[in-house]
């Protein structure tokens, strides 16, 4: 049975402002990581929508829920490129990225309550290990920045069709893994993580 997130977590701490933080794109081979943070101004507001762990979550739902709270909530996103996942490495990109959602959020808020076990040092607020499945301005977070990162990596795609970001996003598929083989990497390549840097080198030998 998929957990219900609700705002058991954020009516404890009892503040007004409290965004919930998460991120996307930590395990792709290429494109930004991308991090998103949201508040929910109004607690007591009937939700229509399924919010949950957005990888628990259809295309079709992901992209209803995502119309739902940009609609209603204050948000913002902030990404990382993948230079910067290259000079930081993936963990710290992703603090960053996160941190950069916050700081672009129209209201400052008063808490954070970030998925995962770290909060970013520039962040005043809480980590919520599972937050996704628990908290519902995380939970949000979570399908902000994955629906926003798949946008990104549609995009994308439509300028390198061969390596198929649109069916794939990026993650190291059998047909990511075989165009790169095939046909190299791109700028938007991550050249820090394996497959990558193993197709570098090789280019680099041969």
């Amino acid at each position: 049975m998929i957990p219900i997130a609700d705002f058991s977590i954020e009516n404890e701490i009892g503040q007004s402002l409290i965004a919930g933080v998460d991120e996307a794109g930590r395990g792709p081979l290429c494109g930004p990581v991308v991090a998103a943070a949201v508040i929910f101004p109004n607690r007591d507001i009937e939700i229509p929508v399924v919010i949950r762990d957005s990888k628990k979550m259809s295309s079709a739902q992901r992209a209803t829920a995502y119309d739902w709270i940009t609609k209603n909530t204050i948000w913002a996103v902030g990404e990382c490129s993948p230079a910067e996942i290259d000079e930081l490495n993936i963990l710290w990109a992703s603090m960053r990225a996160m941190e950069r959602a916050v700081v672009a959020m129209s209201q400052v808020p008063e808490i954070c309550l970030v998925d995962g076990n770290r909060v970013p040092a520039a962040l005043h607020g809480r980590a919520v290990v599972k937050g996704d499945a628990k908290s519902l301005s995380i939970a949000a977070a979570s399908i902000i920045a994955k629906e926003t990162r798949d946008k990104i990596m549609r995009d994308l795609a439509s300028r390198f069709p061969q390596y198929g970001w649109d069916r794939n996003a990026g993650y190291p598929t059998p047909e990511h893994l075989t165009a790169i083989e095939k046909y190299g990497i791109t700028p938007h390549h991550r050249r820090s993580f394996g497959p990558v840097k193993n197709a570098v080198q090789s280019g680099e030998k041969s």
